[in-house]
């Protein structure tokens, strides 16, 4: 499965603006990342229960998962490169509202503000990442992604550090974050004009079709798999994003802090799998890359919960590593059956797993009130099984 690139393969992929997109995704993630961090804070705070926690990220990742595709389809018939900058008003207005926050009400509230920031975000950077790759997609979206799960990391590590001690109100502290975010992404839309401006400018310039050979019902039935697989990877990363500290802290007693620092060391070893997986499956295909990304982490998943403390940290790291790439892979396949649809594609496949992973996590904190998070960690273990599935997509090239 090959599509026709945007230009010539002489091109080099415009690093200066992958870097600047992978910051900007850094910054737009650490903030949103600090909400699950302080679910143990704001479940005492506001006498919560699971299901309650598990709404937060619901109203969070729901609000963005509805937005994505639309705004998707918006901006890839009339492209806004300074939209970035307009969702992160709506990120620093959920900031601000959830460190004042009186009552759940308006916890509720704010993610779903925070939620709508991020909505406007990733259709318009998965665009803008397209058009910097000159055909290296996996790197592309491996420098792109490598930002988000850092910022994924480092935000728990800061709540830790900086919130946890002094209050919910110390959140707005962050608020330089999302500034600078506003900065960053000011900069980048006026290269994005100036890039779309000089690709179509270029003798060599080709827009991108579809060049797969596939028919309509076998590219819906691979979309269709494709979902399956994200149910598979958010549904597990769910339960570690919005329980494991939880997990961590009845399985083992240990303290909130340090729950979080292993969070962050799970989530800092995604960063570094998302880039290798990229790089990889330009070289060995999308498909390939899927294979092993989720059905790989199959037996350490399964190991896990029937480790010691020690042994728990290691396989979650393996576990994060091994698993970062599959949703980039799964992205730039997606995209490629319809290339056309860089915008559309790039917000439903978002969507889907901010909506997918809100889901589940309201799911399995409604599982944990019944059964217990440890008994629901030791189901989760076997969603990775669902990767066999990728056996059923057709065959994509280097």
């Amino acid at each position: 499965m090959t599509t026709i690139p945007l230009s010539s393969a002489a091109r080099r992929p415009l690093m200066p603006v992958l870097a600047a997109l992978s910051l900007a995704h850094l910054l737009n993630d650490l903030v949103q990342s600090m909400i699950p961090a302080l679910y143990p804070l704001i479940k005492e705070a506001y006498n919560l229960d699971f299901v309650q926690v598990g709404l937060i990220t619901l109203a969070f990742q729901v609000t963005s998962s509805l937005l994505q595709p639309l705004l998707g389809y918006v901006t890839d018939r009339r492209p806004w490169p300074y939209a970035m900058v307009a969702g992160m008003c709506a990120t620093l207005s959920g900031l601000l509202l959830l460190s004042f926050a009186q009552n759940y009400g308006t916890v509720l509230l704010a993610a779903g503000l925070v939620g709508l920031g991020s909505a406007v975000f990733h259709p318009e950077a998965t665009r803008m990442a397209r058009h910097a790759a000159a055909g290296r997609q996996g790197l592309a979206q491996g420098v792109f992604q490598v930002g988000g799960h850092a910022g994924y990391a480092i935000g728990p590590l800061l709540a830790a550090i900086v919130v946890v001690p002094r209050g919910q109100a110390s959140l707005s502290w962050f608020s330089g974050v999302v500034l600078l975010a506003m900065l960053v992404m000011g900069w980048l839309g006026a290269r994005y004009s100036a890039l779309r401006r000089d690709q179509k400018a270029a003798k060599d310039h080709v827009e991108e079709v579809a060049n797969h050979g596939l028919r309509r019902g076998r590219v819906l039935l691979a979309m269709a798999i494709l979902v399956v697989l994200l149910i598979s990877k958010n549904g597990y990363t769910a339960a570690f994003t919005s329980y494991y500290t939880f997990y961590l802290i009845e399985r083992f007693g240990i303290e909130l802090q340090l729950s979080q620092i292993m969070l962050f060391l799970y989530l800092v070893v995604g960063a570094a799998g998302v880039i290798v997986g990229g790089m990889v499956g330009d070289r060995i295909g999308r498909d390939r890359v899927i294979w092993l990304s989720i059905l790989g982490s199959l037996p350490f998943a399964l190991m896990l919960p029937h480790a010691d403390l020690f042994w728990t940290g290691v396989l979650s790291v393996v576990v994060s590593f091994i698993m970062a790439s599959a949703f980039s892979a799964i992205l730039i396949y997606a995209i490629d059956l319809a290339p056309h649809r860089v915008g559309l594609v790039g917000g439903l496949f978002y969507g889907l797993s901010f909506g997918l992973g809100g889901v589940a996590a309201a799911g399995i904190g409604a599982l944990a009130d019944w059964i217990g998070i440890i008994a629901v960690f030791k189901l989760c273990a076997w969603l990775p099984a669902l990767g066999l599935l990728t056996f059923l997509l057709p065959k994509s090239g280097r």
